[in-house]
C-alpha cells in the first residue's frame, strides 16, 4: 500500500514538472514561428535604423582610435569617415561592417595638436552620420606602474586623508550628552541624504550618456533597488543572530562613502585621461574638502564604544580607498554603463544606512522619552545637507 502510494507521489512530481517545461515549449516554439516566417507585414522601414556608439577615443602619436560599438538592431558599414569635415583615410579592425552588438576600432592616422577640438564623423553605408568629439586634443595616457602610482596618490588625498581627519574629532564629539550623540546622528543622515541624491543624480548623467542599449539610467535604479534590499536582508539576518553594534553601523556608513567616492575617483580619473589636468586639479581640491565631513558621520554611531584604533584606520581605508581604484578605473578604462550601475550601488547602500541611523534615532528617542523629530535634530539634519551643498560648491 504504501509502495502504491509513493509511486502516484513520483507520478504527481512528473506531471507537475511537465506542466511546468510545456508553457515554455510552446513560447520558444511560438517565437520560432515569428523570426522564421515572420507577421505577413513586409512593409520596409522609411529609415534605416542604426546606432553606433563612440564609447573610447584614444589619442596616440599616430592619431585617433575610436572604439565604437553598435546598438542598433542590424549590421553597420562605415563607409566614411571625416575629421573636422574633411575627409579622411581609416582603417578598421576587425573590420568597417560591425554585427549588432560587435565592436570594432576605428583607426585614423592624422596629425592633430595638442589643446585643439576635434570633430570626427563617421558616415555608414545608408548615409547616417555618428560623431565622435575630442573637446581638447591631449595624448591619452597608457598604463604603467609611474601612471599607476600617481593614481593612487590622487585617490589618497581625496579619498583616505579627508576621512581620516574627519575621524580625528572623535575624542572631541565623544563630550556630547545623549541629546548631543542623538543630534549628531541627524546630522549624518543630512550628510548622506545629500550624498544619495549626488550619486543617483550622477549616475543618471552617466547612463543617459551610455549606449541605450543597455538602459543605463535603468541599472542606476535596478543597482539601487537590489543594494538596499539586499542589506536590509542582511541586516536582518544579523539581528537574528543578536548583532548590530554601532561599530557595524558605521562601517555600513563607510562602505557607502566609499562606493560615492569610488565616483569622486572615476570623475577625476577622467578628467586627467582627457588632458583636462585643470579640471582634474580643481575637483581633487573640490573633493578634498567636501569628503572631511564625512570622517564626522561615520565616527558618529561609535560615540557610545571605544573602538581601537585599527578600527579607525580600517573605516578610513574602507570610506576612502575606492577612490583610489575610481581613479585608475576612470584613468584607464572608463565605462558609463558600468560606471552607471555603480553609482546605483552606492546610492542604495546609502539610503540603506540613512534607514538603519534613522532606526536608531527613533529607537534612542523612544527610551529617552523624547521626540525624534525635535528642533534640534530637524536643525542638525538641515545643516548636515548645508554643509554638503557648499562643500560641493567648490567641486
Amino acid at each position: 500500500m504504501q509502495t502504491e502510494a509513493v509511486a502516484e507521489a513520483k507520478k504527481s512530481i512528473r506531471i507537475s514538472w511537465v506542466w511546468g517545461v510545456l508553457p515554455l515549449l510552446l513560447l520558444a516554439f511560438l517565437i520560432y514561428l515569428i523570426s522564421s516566417v515572420g507577421t505577413g507585414i513586409n512593409e520596409e522601414p522609411v529609415a534605416p535604423i542604426e546606432s553606433i556608439d563612440v564609447q573610447k577615443i584614444v589619442l596616440t602619436h599616430e592619431g585617433f582610435e575610436l572604439k565604437v560599438l553598435n546598438s542598433g538592431p542590424e549590421k553597420v558599414t562605415i563607409a566614411q569617415v571625416l575629421v573636422n569635415d574633411a575627409f579622411w583615410n581609416a582603417s578598421f579592425e576587425p573590420s568597417e561592417t560591425i554585427p549588432r552588438l560587435g565592436q570594432t576600432t576605428v583607426h585614423i592616422p592624422y596629425g592633430w595638436v595638442e589643446g585643439d577640438p576635434y570633430e570626427i564623423k563617421m558616415i555608414t553605408t545608408n548615409g547616417l552620420i555618428f560623431i565622435g568629439e575630442v573637446p581638447v586634443a591631449a595624448l591619452t595616457p597608457e598604463p604603467s606602474a609611474t601612471r599607476f602610482g600617481q593614481y593612487a596618490l590622487i585617490g589618497l588625498y581625496v579619498g583616505v586623508i579627508p576621512v581620516g581627519l574627519g575621524l580625528l574629532w572623535y575624542p572631541f564629539l565623544r563630550r556630547f550628552s545623549d541629546r548631543g550623540i542623538q543630534a549628531l546622528l541627524a546630522f549624518t543622515v543630512g550628510l548622506l541624504f545629500f550624498l544619495v541624491v549626488d550619486t543617483i543624480q550622477e549616475g543618471l548623467e552617466l547612463g543617459a550618456a551610455g549606449p541605450g542599449i543597455f538602459h543605463g539610467t535603468g541599472l542606476v535604479w535596478f543597482g539601487a533597488l537590489l543594494s538596499f534590499l539586499f542589506l536590509i536582508a542582511l541586516d536582518q539576518a544579523n539581528e537574528r543572530k543578536g548583532d548590530g553594534t554601532g561599530r557595524q553601523v558605521a562601517y555600513k556608513i563607510s562602505a557607502g562613502i566609499g562606493l560615492h567616492n569610488l565616483g569622486e575617483g572615476l570623475a577625476i580619473g577622467a578628467a586627467f585621461a582627457s588632458g583636462e589636468a585643470a579640471l582634474g586639479t580643481f575637483l581633487i581640491i573640490g573633493f578634498t574638502l567636501h569628503n572631511i565631513t564625512e570622517g564626522v558621520g561615520i565616527a558618529a554611531p561609535l560615540l557610545k564604544d571605544r573602538p581601537s584604533w585599527r578600527t579607525f584606520l580600517s573605516l578610513a581605508v574602507l570610506g576612502g580607498a575606492p577612490a583610489i581604484v575610481g581613479t585608475w578605473v576612470g584613468g584607464f578604462v572608463f565605462n558609463e554603463t558600468l560606471a552607471a550601475l555603480f553609482f546605483g550601488i552606492g546610492a542604495g547602500a546609502i539610503a540603506q544606512v540613512i534607514y538603519v541611523i534613522g532606526r536608531m534615532i527613533i529607537r534612542e528617542t523612544n527610551l529617552a522619552r523624547t521626540s525624534s523629530v525635535s528642533w534640534l535634530n530637524l536643525g542638525s539634519l538641515t545643516f548636515g545637507l548645508l554643509v554638503m551643498y557648499v562643500t560641493a560648491l567648490f567641486v
